[in-house]
């Protein structure tokens, strides 16, 4: 005789809102509230729906989030919102000009967020990641994303070969 199966465990009860200043509060399930929290995507890339940890101003792990599907459409909103504010990494969709095939040289782009234009100080600020990924660091230090190089047209392929 098999016993009966237990139900999955809910994601602990816990309250995520924008207190006055505009500072995110964390309000645990024991009550205690923490203020200036930020959520932080374990796979931002890879997972992006998968791993989120909510962390206190000082570093410390408040919350851990396996998948952010099974929070309520409010706490989901304010995860999905604090992540936005803290994450910023256009995903280059094609290369329109670059200025040099030596570094530094300037990058004419269109990203999923709009054209922009940005210097790339050399070579190694571009970084492979797992597959086709692609990894682009501006003179800035923004992150550029390029998902795919193989989705990429030829002539945005062609001109990031000189790079690689």
């Amino acid at each position: 005789m098999t016993e009966p199966r237990q139900p999955a465990m809910p994601i602990a009860a816990f309250d995520l809102h924008r207190n006055a200043q505009g500072r995110l509060v964390y309000v645990g399930p024991d009550g205690q509230a923490h203020e200036g929290v930020q959520a932080v995507r374990a796979f931002p890339i890879s997972e992006p729906a998968h791993g989120v940890s909510i962390v206190s101003a000082d570093g410390r792990e408040l919350a851990w989030l396996d998948t952010l599907d099974a929070l309520p459409p409010a706490t989901r909103q304010q995860v999905d919102d604090a992540l936005a504010s803290r994450e910023f990494m256009p995903e280059i969709q094609h290369i329109d000009a670059v200025s040099s095939f030596a570094t530094p040289s300037l990058w004419d782009v269109r990203t999923d967020r709009g054209p922009t234009s940005f210097t790339l100080k050399g070579e190694e600020d571009i970084r492979r990641l797992a597959g086709q990924t692609l990894l682009i660091a501006d003179s800035h230090g923004i992150h550029y994303l390029v998902r795919d190089v193989t989705a990429l047209d030829r002539s945005s392929r062609r001109l990031l070969d000189h790079f690689l």
